[in-house]
């Protein structure tokens, strides 16, 4: 086994399986899951054409027993991929990010309108909005999800006023959800970069090994921040044109994801580690 592969793979696998353990998740359970992963990606990616690929050449390329890939065959084709996100909740996503992105919302200093729950003579207002992201639900059912995670405020004359800049559910189920988006594109990424074909994805992260806990509680707003500028820059540029595909029923497009994200722990040098670096510096110059 390629010794630097395995090192990876257990960074991967390590804060996985702590939190399936919490989950009561054991090893035969994850065991199972992964069989049907194997069977999968074998089929779909080294088998030829997955109609016709035998039981037999799924089990030589896998490892898994030909009798466990038939019964797993049977079971994929009735298995949904991911655990799907909420209607409401992907709907009031999209608006958040149209409200935040669209010109005509947003105020002099670029930061979003507060807007009536409706109005008529073609004035903007929570309703237009709600039609204009194309969200095939009732503009009150969207609206109660906003205020439920608290993004939104509703004022005492029923106007309506974004204070978070970003839809993000608190319910576990919405949040695995996008544990299996987010990482999922995350690690294709990485793995593709890792093939060395076609151009390469964007991979790149700031890290560093040693900062002062209370440097880090005046920072972390400020990361936080920029973080949301960037994402909302991003969303200004792509929206309009995924708006225009819609509207013209283009069919060949292509689907992107650009991430931020950001993690803390405690530090893994030692006081040892320091003196000996700086031993080290001062022997050099």
């Amino acid at each position: 086994m390629d010794k630097a592969l395995k090192t990876a793979l257990l960074g991967v696998l390590r804060p996985l399986v702590r939190y399936l353990i919490g989950r009561g998740w054991t090893y035969p359970v994850l065991s199972e899951l992964l069989k049907s992963v194997y069977v999968a990606q074998t089929m779909t990616h080294y088998g030829g054409d997955p109609g016709t690929v035998t039981d037999s050449r799924v089990s030589l390329l896998s490892g898994i027993h030909r009798k466990d890939v038939k019964r797993l065959r049977a079971e994929l084709r009735t298995m949904s991929e991911t655990p799907a996100l909420r209607r409401d909740a992907g709907l009031a996503a999209r608006v958040v990010a149209r409200w935040v992105s669209s010109p005509r919302y947003l105020d002099t200093r670029r930061r979003p309108k507060v807007l009536p729950l409706s109005a008529g003579g073609g004035r903007l207002s929570f309703e237009k909005l709600v039609r204009e992201t194309r969200a095939d639900m009732r503009p009150n059912v969207i609206l109660e999800e906003l205020e439920r995670v608290g993004v939104v405020e509703i004022g005492e004359d029923s106007t309506i006023r974004l204070v978070r800049n970003a839809y993000v559910s608190d319910l576990p189920r919405d949040k695995i959800a996008y544990l299996g988006d987010n990482v999922s594109d995350h690690l294709q990424s990485a793995l593709h970069n890792l093939t060395g074909q076609d151009r390469p994805f964007l991979e790149r992260a700031v890290y560093y090994e040693l900062i002062a806990p209370e440097a880090l509680e005046q920072l972390r707003p400020v990361l936080h921040r920029l973080s949301e500028d960037f994402l909302q820059q991003v969303n200004s540029k792509l929206m309009p044109l995924n708006a225009e595909a819609i509207r013209r029923h283009e069919g060949h497009g292509r689907r992107m994801r650009l991430g931020v994200f950001y993690f803390e722990d405690k530090s893994r040098v030692t006081a040892d580690d320091v003196r000996r670096y700086e031993a080290k510096r001062e022997r050099k110059s």
